[in-house]
């Protein structure tokens, strides 16, 4: 009576077991491209940018060899690494003053290309710190400009929160990172006009 359920459930065993040896093999070898990129990431905020673009490079590559071999469900374990991808590419374009690429451009999915671009929001938060530290407030004025934007961009995004992971909760984080850099640079600009205004009052 169970004859060809039997036989069909050990096809369906086989199968499985192909698939989930295929899902941990993508695992382990796509934490490569997520190393590259945070190393790139890393390297940007240390003005290394000629670093961060061969390693960006190394991670494009890398991403594009697994996508030839993967499809169906398990394309989404290649999210988070294209998500990596996108952050690094986006913060080393605003970095050397081009604009963000395209998710066409950066042959990503959809979903990968918002969550990576929500996460360059903190890495922009970092580099108008550094900017600050560094007195160069143009600069830290200039990229707060841009982090502001992206925010404003990618907020009406929230819509999709049902079929985008992480979504909602990505941009209420950036919400937050946005509103308190905004307030601490608001606060460095008024100290700097303040040292300014004493200078040229001692003259």
């Amino acid at each position: 009576m169970l004859g060809d359920a039997k036989e069909s459930l050990a096809k369906v065993s086989k199968l499985l077991e192909s698939s989930l040896e295929a899902r941990e093999d993508l695992i382990k070898n796509t934490r490569q491209i997520v190393n590259l990129c945070s190393e790139s990431i890393i390297d940007c905020h240390k003005g290394n940018t000629r670093s961060a673009a061969k390693k960006i490079q190394s991670a494009k590559n890398l991403l594009e060899k697994y996508r030839k071999r993967t499809s169906g469900q398990l394309y989404k374990y290649l999210i988070p690494p294209e998500q990596e991808f996108v952050e690094a590419s986006a913060l080393l374009a605003i970095i050397e003053g081009r604009p963000i690429p395209s998710f066409e451009a950066l042959k990503v999915k959809e979903e990968s290309y918002v969550l990576g671009l929500l996460d360059c929001v903190g890495e922009l938060r970092r580099n108008i710190y550094d900017k600050m530290r560094a007195g160069k407030l143009d600069d830290a004025k200039k990229n707060f400009e841009v982090m502001e934007e992206l925010y404003l961009q990618l907020y009406p995004l929230a819509y999709f929160d049902k079929i985008v992971k992480e979504l909602r909760r990505k941009l209420d984080v950036d919400r937050i990172l946005v509103e308190e850099t905004r307030t601490a640079l608001t606060e460095e600009i008024r100290r700097s006009e303040l040292i300014k205004s004493i200078k040229k009052a001692r003259k």
